[in-house]
C-alpha cells in the first residue's frame, strides 16, 4: 500500500526530530569536554585541534560517499558559516569560558536561538509564529535560571561576557547562512567544507597547538579529538539534515534543551549535584522546547465519498 503524503511528511518530521536530538545531546556533551581540554589547551589551539579532527572525520565519510563538491549556489553560505560559526564561534566560546563562570557563559550564549528566530523571520521570511516565540521565552527563562543557579560566587569579566556575546552572534549568523545553502548542498557537503574553512581560518594557532599538544596529557588530547569527531563532525551533520527539513527558528529553539542536558551530564560525569532551582530551570528549558515545536490543534479532515466512477476520494477542505 502506497504511503499518503501526510504519512510521508510525518516520517520525515520524525527523522528530523531524531537528528536534532542527536545534535543537542552531543553539543551538550561538548561543554564537559571543553572544560576538561581547556585546562591544557588555549582557546585558539583547542578550536584548531577540534576542527582538524572534524575535517579528517568528515573528509573520510565524504570520500566514501562520493558526494562531490558542493554546487556553486551553496558556497556563499558555506564560506560564511565556516568563518563565523566553525571559526570565530569556537574560538570566542573557548576563550569566553576561561574568563566567566559556566552559568554566565550559558546564559549569554543562549541569546543565540533568539537571534536565529529574529534573523530567520526577517531574512529567511519564516515569520514569527506565536508558539515559537512563547516557547523561546519559556526556554530562555529556564536557561537564565540554570545559568544563575550554576554561577555560584564566580565573577564574570566584561571581556568574557563580550566574548560569549560574540559567540552567540556568530552562531546565529552561521545558522541563518546555512539554511539557504542547504537548498543546494547536502548536509554532509556543507559540514565538511565549512569545517575545513573554519580549520583554515584557525591555522594561525597551529604553533600553539603543536607546542601544547607535546605537553598535554592524553586525556585532554582525547577530549579535543572527541570534540572534533562527535560534537562537530556528527552533530553538525545531523543538525544540517534537520535544518533542511524545518525552520531555522524551530531548530534554534530546540537547542534550549542543552542546558538541561548539561546539568544532567555534570551530575553523572563530574559529580556536580544540581540544586532544586537548577533542576527547575532545566525543566523549563525542556518545556519551552516542547511548546516551540508544537503545531497547535489541527482541524480534523473528514473524507468525502463520491459515487463509484466519479473519481477518487476527496478530503473535505481540499479546494
Amino acid at each position: 500500500m502506497e504511503e499518503t503524503e501526510p504519512t510521508k511528511r510525518t516520517g520525515v518530521d520524525r527523522l528530523a526530530i531524531t537528528a536534532a536530538s542527536v545534535t543537542v545531546l552531543l553539543w551538550a556533551s561538548a561543554f564537559v569536554s571543553i572544560r576538561s581540554a581547556g585546562e591544557e589547551y588555549s582557546p585558539g589551539a583547542l578550536a584548531l585541534g577540534r576542527l582538524l579532527s572534524g575535517t579528517v572525520a568528515l573528509g573520510a565519510i565524504w570520500l566514501v560517499r562520493r558526494e562531490g563538491l558542493p554546487p556553486k549556489g551553496a558556497w556563499p553560505g558555506i564560506v560564511t558559516a565556516g568563518l563565523l560559526w566553525f571559526g570565530a564561534y569556537m574560538v570566542a566560546l573557548n576563550w569566553g569560558e576561561q574568563l566567566v563562570d559556566a552559568g554566565t557563559a550559558a546564559l549569554v550564549v543562549n541569546i543565540g536561538p533568539i537571534l536565529i528566530a529574529l534573523l530567520g523571520g526577517w531574512l529567511l521570511k519564516e515569520g514569527f509564529a506565536p508558539r515559537l516565540l512563547a516557547g523561546m521565552a519559556v526556554s530562555f527563562t529556564g536557561a537564565a535560571v540554570v545559568g544563575l543557579s550554576m554561577s555560584g560566587e564566580g565573577r564574570a569579566s566584561v571581556g568574557g561576557v563580550l566574548l560569549c556575546l560574540v559567540a552567540a552572534v556568530t552562531y546565529a549568523a552561521g545558522v541563518v547562512s546555512q539554511k539557504p545553502a542547504l537548498r543546494h548542498a547536502s548536509a554532509l557537503q556543507f559540514t565538511t567544507f565549512a569545517c575545513a574553512i573554519g580549520a583554515l581560518a584557525c591555522l594561525p594557532f597551529a604553533g600553539q597547538l603543536a607546542s601544547q599538544a607535546a605537553d598535554a596529557p592524553a586525556g585532554a588530547t582525547l577530549n579535543m579529538v572527541y570534540l572534533g569527531v562527535f560534537p562537530t563532525a556528527i552533530a553538525f551533520t545531523t543538525w544540517g539534515y534537520a535544518l533542511a527539513r524545518t525552520s531555522a527558528g524551530k531548530m534554534g529553539a530546540t537547542t534550549y534543551a542543552a542546558p538541561a542536558l548539561v546539568v544532567l551530564m555534570s551530575w553523572l560525569f563530574l559529580g556536580e549535584v544540581p540544586g532544586l532551582i537548577t533542576l527547575g530551570g532545566g525543566l523549563l528549558c525542556l518545556a519551552g522546547v516542547a511548546v516551540s515545536r508544537s503545531s497547535g490543534r489541527r482541524r480534523r479532515v473528514e473524507p468525502v465519498r463520491v459515487p463509484d466512477g466519479a473519481g477518487a476520494t476527496v478530503a473535505a477542505g481540499d479546494r
